[in-house]
């Protein structure tokens, strides 16, 4: 039997991930928190707690306009929360893809296109909240939905082109954007 309101803490996750402040996520994600999807994501996103959590979020946001999640269901046994949602947005700004040190490996410039995919999200809960998150996505159902895959000619220019300025922009700083590229202005194509 959990020992806490499976329920409540998976919708208020997905609440504070969708529209939530960071006063939101802490008041689901534990301070010592950790996302194991969040090694392709910039710095920002990397960190422990409630800050890592919205760092991801706003870049979610930010990227995918109309961003939701909704819950189909909640599972839990133990320490262990299940979610099952749809992912949905639409693709309004580059999304970029890190390595090991958070430069830039991939972009994916904006397509305009919505998608709809299938998530499962585990998360391991401690005092009420997520200590520990880690997920399977459909992100190939993703790209194919966005026109990622298979990309076009004048798609993959646009990506190379993507590419080089998130480079440039890595050079001109000396080193990784903490906080990701997507906080930089919007560019129009």
């Amino acid at each position: 039997m959990a020992s806490f309101d499976a329920r409540r803490v998976g919708h208020g996750l997905f609440s504070a991930m969708r529209d939530g402040d960071l006063d939101d996520c802490a008041r689901y994600v534990h301070p010592e928190a950790a996302n194991r999807e969040a090694l392709r994501e910039p710095l920002a996103c990397r960190e422990r707690g409630p800050a890592g959590t919205y760092a991801t979020a706003r870049m979610l946001r930010a990227i995918f306009t109309g961003l939701s999640w909704e819950v189909h269901q909640i599972v839990s046994e133990g320490d262990l929360l299940v979610a099952h949602v749809t992912m949905t947005g639409r693709h309004v700004r580059t999304m970029y893809s890190y390595d090991d040190q958070a430069r830039v490996t991939v972009a994916f410039p904006p397509t305009g296109r919505s998608f709809a995919v299938t998530q499962t999200h585990w998360c391991r809960i401690r005092d009420g909240k997520v200590i520990d998150h880690w997920a399977n996505r459909d992100d190939m159902g993703m790209a194919r939905q966005l026109g990622w895959i298979p990309p076009s000619a004048p798609y993959l220019v646009r990506m190379a082109l993507a590419l080089r300025s998130a480079r440039r922009a890595e050079a001109r700083r000396g080193g990784p954007i903490p906080a990701g590229h997507h906080e930089r202005p919007a560019t129009h194509h």
